[in-house]
């Protein structure tokens, strides 16, 4: 298997996420951590001001009686400075942090902090706080709870603020306590319960070690793709690996990072914060092609005109570009002058500095992917599992390919079984689920590799692309295998209007799918086409079904025969997560779908 970096690292890793962060403050007290927003300014925190916060936090909760190792502290809330600095203060006080979305419900979130046994919980706000007063007696281990900005009750509930002061009285009793903490850790140690989502059944505790975060940041480290002088935009929920990588591999290489977990922020916020990268998932690059393209339809005439054989002219130069030949003169020259009058401003869009994008928690279209490319927007589509801390492979900015996840992580390895499924061994991979031995035995093979569930391919230089997910592919009644990731995304693709595309036909004699749209950018197009009413009406109405039966037409045009959508339907309502048709990570609850709607997809076949 090719190597992306010397897997020497992994024999000389830090002992453990407090050992870690505490010498990243050592190593850059002065050097800016975070910036967060305070109304409409950026308030900068250095590695010294953090590990000062950090470090009250730890001791707070040590004061509250969280003194055993491994003992769970929750965290509800969205993507935040305080999120972060309330997971390094579980972390450095020896305990575990239990990860819970803040789009869950009251149900869910009572079952994950009392499955994972919290003695504490962090609530972002009187809606989280709610949810646990709501459910109190279903949470009987959770003794405090802390709230960043809901309302104190001086009894159970009380501010992020009141912890910290807690935590300066323990330090001037037990100095020396925090260093002393964190050396005691092990590394495999229980560092994060991060309950996955699923699309069945009750949410599965991934049981993740202090070594395993610790091994994900050097192991990017080691690749030499980021540097100290680069600035992350970290909007991505830090309920999420993906965010915890991000954080592990900002300690390991000591960038600073812009946080923000508002999502119909993020445009904004790159244009004012200037990133040099960021993590994102498929959804957003989704949104952002499909805006700006319907912004250009929008303008029509002349701009529109520029627009597309800007594009035309750009993925040209990227083929002639692929296949190893010199770009000829006159398309050099059209593409130079392309990238003053339209590349440049859709760059300037994000800030204008972004050295590449990291696309990962989903598939990326590549269609898409190439459109991004030809703007001279470069996006590094990386793959892995919460069960493998998230990051297992990534393209490298200067050796990747599109359509394809990249190379295995240094220090991991990657193999395809004799049923094209992907398995991954290394230090990331899940000590198993919590609570749940008969389910980690299905998952972890006796000698550690995880079976990922989905299939896939290694090219010849060592890349892995992923070909479908086992469980989703399914057979037509004709014997066709068909992949319903694959079309979905291509749809995605070429309507800029879609939000979900379900495709169905299991032992079916043709495919299906169930549609739903972007409510802001459907209104949109309402406006601009005189359809009134809500999202309801405009679904129904005869102009938005012709707009959207066209862009079926032109899938169909891209699929194989017995691939071919030949019956859809629009839904009254983009699916949501209040709904119970996606999870909190947005990915679709496909049984949950089927069952909601078997009689209009029993009555595509009648």
């Amino acid at each position: 298997m090719p190597a992306t970096a010397d897997a020497s690292f992994v024999a000389d890793l830090p002992p453990n996420v407090a050992v870690q962060f505490r010498e990243r403050v050592d190593k850059s007290p002065d050097r800016d951590a975070f910036r967060y927003p305070v109304g409409d300014e950026w308030k900068s925190v250095t590695w010294k001001e953090a590990g000062d916060d950090v470090s009250r936090i730890a001791a707070g909760l040590l004061s509250l009686g969280v003194v055993e190792a491994e003992q769970r502290v929750g965290i509800a809330s969205g993507t935040r400075i305080e999120w972060i600095l309330a997971d390094l203060g579980i972390m450095c006080a020896g305990a575990a942090t239990t990860t819970v979305y803040p789009s869950t419900n009251e149900e869910d979130t009572a079952y994950i902090l009392s499955d994972s046994e919290c003695r504490v919980g962090f609530a972002e706000d009187d809606t989280q706080i709610a949810k646990l007063t709501a459910r109190r007696s279903d949470v009987p281990t959770v003794q405090k709870v802390v709230t960043f900005d809901g309302t104190v009750d001086g009894d159970w509930v009380i501010g992020l603020a009141d912890l910290e002061k807690l935590g300066e009285a323990y330090l001037v009793e037990h100095p020396g306590v925090i260093e002393d903490t964190a050396k005691a850790i092990r590394p495999e140690q229980l560092a994060t319960l991060i309950y996955t989502s699923g699309t069945t059944g009750r949410p599965k505790g991934v049981r993740l070690r202090h070594s395993s975060w610790v091994y994900e940041g050097e192991a990017i480290r080691a690749q030499n793709i980021l540097s100290q002088d680069d600035l992350e935009f970290r909007w991505l929920p830090m309920s999420h690996s993906f965010g915890k990588v991000l954080m592990s591999t900002q300690m390991a290489i000591g960038y600073s990072a812009a946080i923000d977990g508002r999502g119909d922020k993020i445009v904004d916020n790159c244009a004012a914060v200037k990133p040099t990268f960021m993590g994102a998932a498929p959804r957003i690059f989704e949104k952002a092609y499909a805006r700006i393209i319907t912004m250009q339809q929008a303008e029509g005439g002349v701009k529109e005109k520029i627009f597309n054989q800007a594009f035309k002219v750009g993925l040209e130069v990227d083929k002639v570009v692929l296949e190893g030949k010199n770009v000829p003169l006159v398309l050099n020259l059209q593409h130079r002058l392309f990238d003053k009058l339209v590349f440049a401003k859709i760059r300037e869009r994000f800030g204008g500095r972004v050295r590449f994008f990291i696309s990962g928690a989903a598939a990326l279209n590549r269609d898409i992917a190439e459109w991004f490319h030809a703007a001279g927007i470069l996006i590094l589509e990386g793959y892995g599992l919460t069960e493998s801390s998230a990051g297992s492979f990534v393209n490298l900015p200067g050796d990747y390919k599109l359509g394809t996840v990249g190379f295995v992580f240094p220090g991991s390895e990657v193999r395809i079984d004799e049923s094209g499924e992907i398995q991954i061994k290394g230090p990331g991979v899940m000590d198993g689920y919590h609570n749940l031995p008969e389910e980690t035995h299905k998952t972890l093979t006796d000698d550690g590799w995880l079976k990922t569930g989905d299939k896939g391919e290694l090219d010849p230089d060592g890349k892995l692309r992923i070909t479908g997910r086992i469980k989703e592919l399914f057979k037509t009644s004709g014997g066709k295998y068909i992949a319903p990731p694959l079309i979905e995304s291509k749809f995605k693709a070429v309507c800029p209007y879609a939000s979900q595309f379900m495709v169905f036909g299991n032992e079916r004699n043709y495919v299906v799918a169930l549609v739903t749209l972007d409510p802001d950018a459907i209104r949109g197009w309402a406006t601009e086409n005189g359809v009134a009413g809500d999202y309801a009406a405009i679904v129904k109405s005869e102009a938005c079904r012709q707009m959207v039966a066209g862009y079926v037409k032109e899938l169909n045009e891209n699929l194989n025969r017995w691939e071919t959508i030949k019956k859809w339907e629009l839904l009254d309502h983009d699916l949501s997560v209040e709904s119970g048709e996606l999870t909190p990570s947005m990915k679709v609850k496909r049984n949950v779908v089927e069952e909601n709607y078997q009689s209009v997809i029993e009555g595509f076949y009648a």
